[in-house]
């Protein structure tokens, strides 16, 4: 039996007003798969860029084969905003199958906001695969790049990337340092360890504050 707020819904999906649209998209969220996610898939090629942007948001709500095909499609889309939402909801997806089309993005892409999206996103998947386009992303010019690398090793549990990482230990960015010292808590060894110590005594409070919490709980105070 269909939902009760089915027929609603696809009147206002159908709206002249971008607003219903949106709201839309938003409520399909909780509705189950089989009903939304017909009438979710038409509006990621909606004519109105926020409302598919919603549309690939609703998406992640409901996780399927087809819902990340089409995701990886969006990947070749021509605004940039759509691949770089579209990187960032095959992260929340969680399906491996992903690391591969999201690796080539980022190799790929000439937006930085796509490629800071991959990157997350591959972190977020914990796969190990994604360990040579995220080192190669330290050297990304854009410094959010680099914290979204910093930290994807960091989730993936990337221990030979420790040499690495320790260059961006008197990086001038505070935030850098402070996502270098939350991704050394994913690393346990000698070296991450030391590195926290010589954080925690970082002159931005943010930053040694990190370092310290993270020390006291790699050592279970």
């Amino acid at each position: 039996m269909a939902h009760p707020r089915l027929q609603e819904l696809t009147q206002q999906l159908h709206s002249d007003n971008v607003r219903d649209r949106i709201l839309a998209l938003v409520a399909l969220r909780s509705l189950p798969t089989s009903d939304a996610f017909p009438l979710i898939k038409p509006m990621l090629y909606d004519g109105y860029l926020p409302v598919r942007s919603m549309a690939i948001r609703s998406l992640v709500n409901h996780p399927s084969a087809e819902s990340v095909s089409l995701l990886v499609k969006l990947l070749e889309d021509s605004s940039y905003e759509i691949r770089a939402g579209a990187a960032g909801a095959l992260g929340d997806l969680g399906d491996h199958q992903a690391v591969q089309p999201l690796t080539r993005a980022f190799l790929e892409d000439t937006e930085w906001l796509v490629r800071f999206s991959a990157a997350v996103s591959l972190g977020n998947l914990k796969d190990p695969r994604a360990y040579e386009v995220l080192v190669n992303a330290l050297k990304h010019p854009e410094v959010i790049v680099q914290q979204a690398a910093i930290a994807a090793l960091g989730e993936i549990k990337a221990i030979d990337a420790i040499d690495t990482l320790l260059n961006f230990v008197q990086s001038e960015d505070w935030l850098v340092r402070q996502c270098l010292a939350e991704a050394l808590g994913n690393l346990p060894s000698p070296k991450s360890i030391s590195a926290l110590k010589y954080l925690a005594k970082d002159d931005h409070p943010q930053v040694a504050a990190t370092a310290a919490t993270i020390l006291g709980r790699m050592h279970g105070s």
